[in-house]
This record gives C-alpha cells, sequence and structure tokens, in this order.
C-alpha cells in the first residue's frame, strides 16, 4: 500500500535543529535503499504559496501567508509500506527523531493511504 505523510505544525517553529536533519537523512537514505521511501522533502513556508480556491462558483487566487491557516504543512513524505501498520510505526520512528533532536517543536505526521489498487 502506498501512504502520503503531511508533516504539520502549528505555525512557524523556526528551522529544524542540524542533529534533526541529520537523523532524517539518516532516515530517509536507508528507507531509500529499502525501497520503501519513494519521495520526501520539506516545503517553503506559506509566505512563498498560493492558494487557488473556489468559493461561491468563483475561482480565486490568494498570495501568502494565509490568515486563516492554523497548520502549516512542513513536509512529505510518500512509502510504499504493507499495511497501515507499517505505516503508523515509521510515523512514530518519524516523530520520535523530532523528540530526541528538536526538543518543544510540536506538530502531527498525518498518514493517509492512496486509493487504488
Amino acid at each position: 500500500m502506498r501512504f502520503m505523510y503531511l508533516v504539520k505544525h502549528p505555525g512557524p517553529s523556526g528551522n529544524p535543529t542540524p542533529e534533526l536533519l541529520e537523523a532524517m537523512h539518516k532516515l530517509a537514505d536507508r528507507e531509500i535503499k529499502a525501497g520503501r521511501m519513494l519521495d520526501n522533502g520539506g516545503l517553503m513556508p506559506v509566505q512563498t504559496g498560493a492558494q487557488v480556491r473556489i468559493k461561491d462558483g468563483k475561482l480565486s487566487v490568494i498570495d501568502g501567508p494565509f490568515v486563516e491557516t492554523k497548520e502549516v504543512v512542513g513536509g512529505y513524505a510518500i512509502f510504499e509500506l504493507r499495511d497501515k501498520q507499517e505505516a503508523v510505526a515509521m510515523a512514530r520512528e518519524f516523530m520520535q527523531l523530532h523528540l530526541d533532536h528538536m526538543p518543544g517543536w510540536e506538530g502531527t505526521c498525518e498518514l493517509r493511504a492512496f486509493a487504488g489498487p
């Protein structure tokens, strides 16, 4: 099963520490070599983005930052894993890196299975 992980946090939390970056790179290297991690990346701040939305039947473009943003998606990863249990275990390992290497950071790793066969 293919899963997407979305890493969210409640607003600007600064850059990852060098220790966290190194730990994440080691994890990513291991998972890429094992064929489980298909893609991953960090995202630029919301100030550099835009939203294209439909509201009341009209299309509009809103440049970042977005006033109503309660959580920011800071990064993503795509994995090919056996099942949801393995996906949760991998997400726990990833989030443990944040606990170990970036004290005080708060956030969520949401994992979602891709639709389809």
